[in-house]
């Protein structure tokens, strides 16, 4: 059966209600710097967005019943300029949410010249999570982020260039860590080596020159250490727009510091498959991951 379909009959069956809970922003203060875009937010193609100048989480919590005290952090892809919110967002959190995981979309700040913006909001977004996990029925132990394609290279960020809070700080949210404590990595982008990378992610982010210092940073299979978290990796073999090479190198590099991996290539997909119903095996990929969930005894 369906993954998307499982999702509904697991409602029609329980009475459980899949739906959002809460939306915050994530700076509600002011974030710290600035995309410069002044034009308002608007659709592209009837469920992206394009010119996010304000970060906000959509946050769907499990029933108590069946809350495990997991969370995920959820980046959509869309080449850094647009966001694809619903295969790649909602439907993702919708999913975890009857699975007793509180699924958390990230709505972050695209970069328009600012490569800073995207990884501030997604540092600042698991600060967030830990700050009211109590409240929110999560184990601050068990947060995690995901990301599909650039949202990939976003999550991927998170998870290798990361700091453990400041205790000394007065505010509650800087004193908590942004290291993810696992990763869901969908199709990724990984690195700015441009002999393998999707140059459009990389131009949005980082600009069109040469920049050595930037590429260098925003290189993740570089970033990797014995404190990069346990990683789920999901794509196709047939991915032209992302190379797989992204996905095997970021495995390989967590497998020199013997970082706990686990590399799904499914032979058809292609790119940007998602959550959806699209009659190939890789629709299985969620039920994959709860198992791998399981066998890390993040969720029982």
């Amino acid at each position: 059966m369906k993954t998307i379909n499982l999702i509904l009959l697991f409602s029609l069956l329980t009475g459980i209600t899949i739906a959002q809970n809460k939306t915050l922003k994530v700076w509600p203060n002011g974030a710290p710097n600035d995309n410069g875009v002044t034009e308002p937010e608007e659709k592209y193609d009837g469920v992206r967005v394009r010119n996010v100048s304000e970060a906000e989480m959509y946050v769907y919590t499990p029933a108590a019943e069946i809350n495990s005290g997991a969370a995920v952090v959820i980046c959509p892809g869309g080449g850094y300029w647009i966001e694809a919110m619903d295969h790649e967002g909602f439907d993702i959190a919708r999913f975890l949410q009857g699975k007793g995981i509180t699924g958390i979309v990230l709505k972050y700040r695209l970069p328009y010249g600012n490569h800073e913006v995207p990884s501030s909001d997604v540092r600042q977004a698991i600060r967030m999570v830990r700050a009211n996990a109590k409240e929110w029925g999560i184990n601050p132990e068990k947060i995690g982020i995901a990301g599909s394609s650039a949202g990939g290279h976003l999550a991927s960020t998170a998870g290798t260039v990361f700091d453990y809070g400041n205790a000394e700080s007065a505010d509650k949210i800087e004193q908590q860590s942004c290291r993810p404590d696992f990763m869901l990595l969908l199709y990724p982008v990984i690195t700015m080596d441009e002999t393998f990378t999707h140059m459009g992610s990389r131009e949005n982010l980082i600009g069109k020159g040469h920049d050595k210092e930037l590429i260098r940073k925003y290189s993740n299979e570089l970033n990797v250490s014995a404190e990069t978290p346990p990683t789920f990796l999901v794509l196709a073999d047939d991915d032209t727009a992302v190379l797989p090479k992204n996905s095997i190198s970021f495995y390989s590099k967590l497998k020199e510091f013997d970082v706990p991996a686990e590399l799904h290539i499914f032979q058809k997909g292609g790119h940007g498959f998602g959550i959806r119903e699209n009659g190939i095996p890789a629709d299985n990929w969620p039920n994959l991951f709860i198992d791998w969930l399981k066998a890390r005894e993040i969720i029982e």
